[in-house]
């Protein structure tokens, strides 16, 4: 097993479902702890480790949080960033940072385990809220949310590497697969989207006989193509 097959494993698994109660904003939301704790029963001899950074952006200061999942020598990493405000009423300096750092490491575990999750922050009141009063956390400068793809994250790419890796597949290959079998219009497979590369994970072990057979009757014929036209 490799630690790609591992991680696939854990997205199309994972249960981490929101048993926290913000009784003030009265919702329901998870913390990073939650998935960490639903993350060990299928570890699979897998290690997890996770870790913070300060970033200087711009003018500010950013806590990036990478988690990584190590088997066998082979690591997959996932990084998110936040920032703290200025102040926060109630909160000391290092209550601050610390209520970030569980921010961004919650979100770099969402993406690493394709945890799909509400754009609300966990932990502030999701109510009214005095358009003058800060948010608790804003993550770092980025275009509007419309202008940004949806596309295949960094630990769906690894998973997909892997796998070609085995199949002894190139990313071109399975591009064409995926135009002339799926009917999609990108072959490039880092602009598939994060949807599209997860059902594609998903079901790999039911197509990777039929991509490998693909690949190698195209290979053939451009072979033969290209012997054709070297003779001419």
């Amino acid at each position: 097993m490799t630690v790609y097959e591992i991680l696939n494993k854990i997205q199309v698994e994972l249960k981490a479902p929101k048993n926290q109660q913000n009784k003030f904003g009265n919702y329901n939301y998870r913390s990073c702890e939650d998935i960490l704790e639903a993350v060990k029963p299928h570890l699979a001899g897998s290690v997890v480790t996770i870790s913070d950074e300060i970033e200087l952006v711009g003018m500010r200061y950013y806590i990036k949080a990478t988690i990584t999942i190590t088997y066998d020598g082979q690591s997959i990493s996932c990084s998110a960033y936040a920032r703290e405000d200025e102040s926060q009423k109630g909160m000391s300096a290092s209550q601050l940072t610390g209520s970030t750092s569980s921010y961004a490491r919650k979100y770099s575990a969402n993406g690493l385990f394709l945890i799909d999750d509400t754009k609300d922050a966990d932990t502030m009141d999701n109510t009214k809220k005095d358009k003058k009063q800060p948010e608790t956390h804003e993550v770092a400068p980025q275009a509007p949310e419309d202008d940004i793809p949806d596309f295949i994250t960094p630990s769906q790419l690894a998973i997909v590497d892997g796998y070609l890796k085995k199949l002894d597949i190139t990313r071109p290959g399975l591009g064409r697969w995926l135009v002339t079998k799926k009917k999609l219009s990108e072959p490039d497979i880092t602009k598939l989207t994060q949807k599209e590369a997860t059902a594609m994970v998903r079901a790999w072990d039911d197509f990777s006989a039929d991509i490998k057979m693909y690949c190698m009757n195209i290979e053939s014929k451009d072979k033969g193509a290209r012997d054709a036209y070297n003779t001419i």
